[in-house]
This record gives C-alpha cells, structure tokens and sequence, in this order.
C-alpha cells in the first residue's frame, strides 16, 4: 500500500472500532512497540485478543501483522534519517529550543509531511482531477475555518493561472453557488476530517447540479471522499 502505516492509521482513527482505536493509540504512542513485539504480545499489551490485532492490521489496509510490523520498521527508519538529516532529535518545538533548533525542527516537519503526501498521491487521480480544472468554466472552493484559508490560498494560485476560481467560505453563500452549477464547471470541497457537514452538502449539491467534485481530504473514507468518489 502507498498510504504510510502511520498515516492510515490516523486517516481511519474515527472509523475504528472502540477496541481497534485503543490498538490505535498504542502503535500511535508507541510504534517501536509493534516492530519489536509478536502479534501476542502487543494484544497484552493492548490488553485485547490476537483476533483483534489482526482485524485491526486488516483494517488499515494491510494483509496481516507481519506487514504492519515491516511498513512501521521502514517509517521508523526514514524518520530516524530525516532527523540526523535536520539535525533534531525530536519533531515537537520547545519553548526552551533556541532559534536554530526551531528552524531545524520545522524544516523537518515541513519537509515530513509533503513527502508523506507525495508517497500517498494517486497520480492518475491526479491527473483527472488537473484535466477537470483546466477545463473547467468555472471552480467553486469550499472551505470552512482554516480549510476556508486553504480554499482562498487555492482560489488565488488558480487566479494565477488564469483559470475562474472563487473559495466560497460562507457556508451558506456556498450552498447558493453550488446549486448554479452544471456539467461544464468543477467543485472543490475542503475539510481534512472529510465530516464537516456545510461542505459534504455543498459538494453534494454541485454533484447533483452536474459539477465534477473534488474532494481535498485527510480522510479518504469520509463521507466527502465517498461524495467525490461517486461522482468520478
């Protein structure tokens, strides 16, 4: 799978189980944990059953334990070299680090997180969603709190482009655009949990106008990304 052990277990943290999310705070808590101990012993530790584990490994997408335990070896080892590479022994900022640590320390989560992002992206995905936007009469953004800046900063880098692009962070105006849509045009909806409902309606409301609909996720089984699913 593309999608990083640690990255899918927070992408299906709300979707899990109440027994596989407590497994999913340990690993969260502990990874090296699952990469040094057998599947029985993290179900002791988890204080659940082996079934459970394996539901649980299941669940993120892998075929069993062994896998997980391979996936989170390899995270662990990359994040080991990225952090000798930004010379930090830790990702969090202290309010005790001087200056250069904290340059360090962002540099190295910044520098983390686009390349998670790069290893998840489904390029003809990609690529579809690129032809869809070029094309497009018109592109509605839908974004609400800090999802609503995402969608400004978008709207003005489509404005670069030259392409028609508005970020509609009021909810209701967002409604009210979404229904004027139509076959010729695209809808952008972003929230990262994928559940803030103003957006999944208004993405739903472009779809049944006849827009192509986006979904701009951390959640690729929200129902935004199963709205945006359906309409590809």
């Amino acid at each position: 799978m593309s999608t990083s052990a640690m990255t899918a277990i927070h992408q299906r943290l709300s979707a899990l189980t109440p027994t596989e999310r407590r497994i999913a705070k340990h690993v969260l808590a502990d990874p090296q944990s699952v990469v040094d101990n057998s599947i029985t012993q993290l179900a002791v530790a988890c204080d659940t059953s082996v079934a459970s584990i394996a539901r649980f490994t299941q669940s993120l997408g892998f075929s069993g334990y062994p896998e997980l335990r391979r996936a989170l070896a390899t995270e662990l080892d990359r994040t080991a070299s990225d952090r000798e590479r930004f010379q930090v022994s830790e990702s969090d900022v202290s309010r005790h680090d001087d200056a250069i640590t904290t340059v360090r320390k962002i540099a190295f989560a910044e520098a983390s997180a686009i390349e998670r992002t790069a290893r998840q992206i489904d390029i003809d995905e990609l690529e579809r969603c690129v032809t869809a936007v070029r094309g497009a009469r018109r592109i509605d953004i839908y974004g609400a709190a800090s999802s609503g800046l995402a969608a400004q900063d978008l709207e003005q880098k489509l404005h670069r482009a030259g392409l028609v692009a508005q970020a509609r962070t009021d909810l209701h105006l967002a409604l009210t655009g979404a229904a004027l849509l139509d076959e010729r045009d695209v809808a952008i909806a972003i929230s990262h949990s994928g559940r803030t409902l103003e957006i999944v309606q208004s993405a739903e409301v472009a779809q049944r106008a006849g827009a192509k609909t986006i979904a701009i996720t951390n959640n690729p089984r929200s129902p935004l990304a199963r709205c945006a699913r359906s309409c590809s």
